[in-house]
């Protein structure tokens, strides 16, 4: 792996397994709309890409009805699905390597941003990143290529060190997004991507828990 000084973090599958919040607000939304779920399990795949995208494409619903279900959405997240989250086990301890070997770190999620610092306060974390970046709650920003460019341009990183920079995530936007900013991407198989998924978008290198994507990145110091 090359030397790379700018890590990127994906937070949805890759610093918290936020399942049961997204699928539960998730879940409220579509029966505000009027939408019967189905098969639950199948919520599962709202984790990680835009909401609206979601929803028109695996419940065929217009752009407006889509639009307003990220309104209910929110309705529920914000006040109980924010917290329906756990740390995966490593991921702390992960940060902290990469922290104490000068690396810069930040959080690049399309997730809205002022979600993503309160889950990173609660949990603790916000130490960790030099910053937190994310998605506007207007939707202006927030395919994954868009957020990652924005937290390119926050911590300045000159052209010429962009080969410097690893994307991190758990899904194949992660590896799209990243590929529209000309990065190289770490998959790690924890989440909620498959391999095959990853494989597939075009992923650089694969790591299969927080302590050997830590390793990877340090050239074999993570486990110090």
């Amino acid at each position: 792996m090359k030397d790379y000084q700018y890590i990127l973090f994906d937070l949805d599958g890759t610093i918290t397994e936020s399942g049961p919040g997204i699928m539960n607000s998730v879940e409220y939304a579509l029966n505000r709309l009027g939408i019967d779920v189905g098969d639950r399990d199948g919520l599962r795949r709202f984790i990680g890409p835009p909401l609206v995208d979601s929803m028109m494409q695996f419940y065929g619903t217009s752009r407006e009805e889509a639009e307003r279900g990220v309104v209910y959405y929110r309705e529920y997240y914000a006040e109980k699905g924010i917290f329906e989250n756990t740390v995966y086990d490593g991921v702390e301890e992960m940060l902290g390597q990469l922290k104490r070997a000068g690396r810069t770190v930040a959080l690049a999620t399309s997730k809205p941003e002022n979600y993503a610092r309160r889950i990173l306060e609660h949990f603790g974390l916000m130490s960790y990143f030099d910053a937190v970046c994310g998605a506007t709650m207007d939707s202006s920003r927030i395919k994954k290529g868009d957020v990652i460019r924005y937290t390119l341009q926050t911590l300045q990183v000159p052209e010429t060190e962009k080969s410097r920079v690893l994307m991190v995530g758990d899904r194949e936007h992660d590896v799209q997004g990243a590929a529209q900013n000309s990065l190289d991407v770490l998959g790690v198989l924890y989440g909620y991507g498959t391999e095959e998924e990853l494989k597939k978008a075009g992923v650089t290198y694969l790591a299969h828990t927080p302590r050997e994507t830590a390793c990877m990145i340090l050239g074999g110091q993570g486990n110090e």
